[in-house]
C-alpha cells in the first residue's frame, strides 16, 4: 500500500488568501533550493504533461521571474518578481499574463519537522474574493497536486 501526499489548499474565509500545506521528506535546504533554482523549478512545476521553459529566473531578493507553460498548442505564461529570498523563506508577486491585472502576493517558508521531514507553507493574497474563488474553482489542486508529486520523485531519486 503506498500513500500518496496531498496538498491541503484552504480559502481564508475573511481575507482573499489561499493557504497551502504539504509535507515532503526532504530538508528546508532542498526545498528551498526546488524553488529557486530554474532547472529544478521547471522540472517539477506544474500538472502532469505540461512542459515548463523558464525564460528568466533571477531568484534573489529584487529579482524577477517568467516561465511560459505549454501542453497540446495550449500556452499560459506567469511572470513575477522576488521581493525576499532567503533559505527558510520566499516572497514573490504571481501573474498570469492572461489576467495582467491580478497580482497576487506569495510567501513560502520551510518548517524543519526534524528526520529529513519538511512542511511547506505557501499562502497567496489575491485581490479580490472573486479571483481568489476563480483560482480555487480552476482546478489548481490538480497542478499543485501532480506538480508536488513529481518533486517528490526529484527528491527520492536525488535529482535534488
Amino acid at each position: 500500500m503506498s500513500t500518496i501526499a496531498e496538498t491541503t489548499i484552504e480559502a481564508d474565509p475573511k481575507l482573499p488568501i489561499i493557504r497551502m500545506r504539504r509535507e515532503f521528506t526532504a530538508t528546508p535546504e532542498q526545498l528551498f533550493r526546488a524553488h529557486t533554482d530554474p532547472r529544478l523549478f521547471a522540472q517539477w512545476a506544474g500538472p502532469n504533461g505540461m512542459q515548463t521553459r523558464v525564460e528568466e529566473w533571477d531568484a534573489r531578493s529584487g529579482g524577477s521571474w517568467r516561465y511560459v507553460a505549454t501542453r497540446d498548442g495550449e500556452r499560459y505564461a506567469f511572470r513575477g518578481c522576488f521581493h525576499d529570498v532567503r533559505p527558510e523563506r520566499i516572497v514573490q508577486t504571481f501573474t498570469f499574463e492572461g489576467q495582467p491585472d491580478g497580482v497576487a502576493l506569495e510567501t513560502l517558508w520551510f518548517e524543519d519537522l526534524g528526520g529529513g521531514r519538511t512542511l511547506l507553507h505557501a499562502q497567496s493574497l489575491v485581490d479580490s474574493f472573486e479571483d481568489r474563488d476563480a483560482w480555487l474553482a480552476s482546478g489548481m489542486e490538480v497542478g499543485v497536486n501532480e506538480g508536488y508529486a513529481k518533486l517528490d520523485g526529484m527528491l527520492a531519486d536525488g535529482t535534488v
